[in-house]
């Protein structure tokens, strides 16, 4: 009879035996617990990625106003030099309700200006608006100014007036204010220059 001998290897404790065990279920644990957790970490950068994207996106559109405001003011220097540039202003004697239909504006015979006024444009003026009708380059020196004005007194009747004024450019910017007054109190255009 053939004996076979069993060789016995002491065991190393329970603790041991298992340790391997323990690491690998602890590893997958954190590894599970990494993988639930990953949709909220990406929620969070991404929330504070778009957050930041959005604050340099209104910085952005901050700057880029800014820019083309100057650019605008750069412009306008550019083809309104000081020394020839002259604006136009139209506006209502406060208080006044004729309807203001439309204005031709002319300097020394050369048509500068017209404009045909909207219901909201006549509103915004009767409410004390003024209106830049022209910027425009001049010589400095004497020049006519003739104002052409149309449209329905408060009492219903349609209107046509014109007028012709003198105004002086000197070196400086030229600033002329015209006011309209209702055509049935007997008023008209009135001309002041700054």
């Amino acid at each position: 009879m053939i004996r076979r001998s069993v060789i016995r290897i002491p065991e190393r404790g329970f603790a041991t035996r298992c340790g391997h065990r323990w690491v690998t279920g602890s590893f997958i644990l954190a590894v599970l617990g990494c993988l639930s957790s990953a949709p909220a970490l990406a929620d969070g950068t991404s929330r504070e990625q778009m957050k930041g994207l959005d604050e340099q996106v209104q910085e952005i559109k901050t700057d880029v106003l800014s820019i083309a405001s100057e650019l605008n003011l750069l412009e306008e220097r550019l083809l309104y030099p000081s020394n020839t540039q002259v604006a136009l202003f139209v506006s209502l004697t406060e208080g006044e309700k004729f309807r203001l239909d439309a204005v031709h504006i002319q300097i020394d015979g050369q048509m500068v200006a017209e404009h045909i006024y909207s219901f909201n444009e006549l509103d915004a003026l009767q409410k004390g608006g003024v209106q830049r009708i022209y910027t425009g380059n001049i010589t400095t020196g004497s020049h006519v100014l003739d104002v052409m004005v149309a449209g329905k007194s408060a009492g219903g009747q349609d209107f046509n007036r014109s007028e012709s004024f003198t105004f002086s450019k000197d070196v400086e910017p030229k600033l002329v204010d015209i006011t309209l007054n209702a055509p049935d109190a007997g008023g008209g255009i009135q001309l002041a220059d700054r």
